[in-house]
């Protein structure tokens, strides 16, 4: 979203990103764009979604803007209303498969709801634009509305030298389930390697008893959170990047997520999800290994990566060419291509 803002405001607009104040959110940094967090008083739950989409609804209404911009299905309702109400333009923003994510298997209630909602609310927005070819084929024929695809990728980076690397096998983002970090630490006792974990979430407590019961804290280490250029030099340091998911909802299996791209811009191979998008993307440059997120086959991905050196030295040069590609700015110009169409039709 900070990519997206500051684009948007380079090209001229005047942008505020209203996000969520939790108990333990780190000060906002200064940044181009106008920042707004909103206080909620219950953190999860039905609860907070209507607390949240109400309160978000009352700044809309009374926000100067000339466009809303809704980002995923959470937002959608209230971004809709306040838009129609004030006879505003409204784009909406889909960062995944919201109604196939794996928190909403087997509640078919809960899911029948959101899918209401969007298809109520997407065919009366403005622009839609989503994160991958398959998701934006997906939602055209789900919702009879055209997405652009704007792909999640990183800022153009110079790959500083570093030496010889050590062999460091580096995780970054969210510790949530599915995404086989406890899969890749449980392969860790047949690796000569370290693993370097960046990031917080749910999971974060079961990882720590895994590491103890595995006997791993010599070679397992958590980071926590980083800033973005510190989370670059660190992945520069590293050998090998994680990129993987459980075959567990749709919304993992077509999504692309920005660690495939972020991996890339640090010239550094990854161990990736076997899946349709990444399948695509690694024939055009093969950039990854691709697996399946259980233990053995985890296992015998990073260490072909890690013992043939000619293979994996094909597999840096292809990332420095891919490189010179997928970055943010082959991307910014249709984002705002698309707003300005919006606005000046």
């Amino acid at each position: 979203m900070q990519r997206i803002c500051t684009t948007l405001q380079k090209a001229g607009y005047q942008v505020t990103l209203v996000g969520r104040l939790r108990p333990h959110s780190i000060a906002l940094p200064n940044l181009l764009f106008n920042q707004h967090r909103i206080k909620c008083r219950f953190e999860h739950g039905p609860l907070f979604y209507l607390e949240y989409n109400l309160k978000l609804f009352i700044f809309l209404l009374l926000a100067k803007c000339t466009i809303i911009s809704s980002v995923d299905a959470d937002t959608i309702l209230p971004c809709t209303l306040a838009a129609k109400i004030k006879g505003k333009k409204l784009v909406f923003d889909a960062h995944e498969y919201f109604t196939e994510v794996p928190e909403l298997n087997n509640r078919n209630a809960i899911k029948n709801i959101w899918q209401t909602l969007l298809k109520t609310c997407i065919p009366m927005v403005d622009a839609c634009y989503t994160v991958g070819p398959k998701l934006a084929e997906i939602f055209t024929n789900l919702y009879g509305k055209k997405f652009t695809v704007i792909y999640n990728m990183p800022i153009k980076k110079t790959v500083e030298s570093t030496g010889v690397k050590k062999d460091i096998i580096l995780y970054q983002g969210d510790l949530n389930i599915g995404r086989g970090i406890e899969q890749t630490i449980t392969a860790m006792q047949n690796i000569n390697a370290e693993l370097w974990i960046v990031g917080d979430g749910l999971l974060k407590e079961r990882i720590i008893t895994l590491i103890t019961e595995l006997n791993l804290s010599g070679k397992v280490k958590l980071l926590g959170k980083v800033t973005p250029d510190k989370l670059h030099d660190i992945t520069q340091q590293s050998k090998i990047g994680i990129n993987l998911l459980s075959n567990s909802s749709l919304s993992y299996r077509y999504s692309i997520a920005n660690k495939f791209f972020d991996y890339i811009q640090a010239g550094i191979p990854s161990v990736c999800a076997n899946f349709d998008e990444y399948q695509t993307l690694n024939k055009q440059y093969e950039v990854a290994v691709l697996c399946d997120d259980n233990v053995v086959n985890i296992q015998a991905a990073i260490e072909h990566l890690l013992t043939d050196v000619l293979y994996y030295q094909k597999l840096v040069d292809n990332c420095k060419q891919a490189a010179n590609y997928w970055h943010w700015e082959t991307q910014e110009k249709l984002l705002v291509s698309i707003y300005n169409n919006i606005v000046h039709g």
